[in-house]
């Protein structure tokens, strides 16, 4: 859905706590969902202000978001 917020907290409520501890504890988890996170930002702003820009620009960045979603929620789940 276009400008929908896809931020961890929403994507995976269930995790919230352990999200929030391993920001504080864990630098690598801490870095990957600060990416998350500027990429979710970016990407909505695109959306909602109707900035132009290329597909395969806007696909990568979406791309990039998906991938992080995974890797996040294989982090969390181990």
């Amino acid at each position: 859905m276009e400008g929908e917020n896809h931020a961890l907290m929403f994507e995976f409520p269930e995790y919230k706590e352990k999200i929030h501890e391993m920001k504080m504890s864990d630098k690598h988890f801490s870095n990957m969902a600060d990416e998350y996170h500027d990429l979710d930002h970016k990407i909505r702003g695109l959306e909602n202000a109707k900035i132009p820009t290329d597909d395969e620009n806007f696909n990568n960045l979406r791309m990039r978001r998906v991938q992080l979603k995974d890797e996040i929620y294989q982090y969390i789940t181990k």
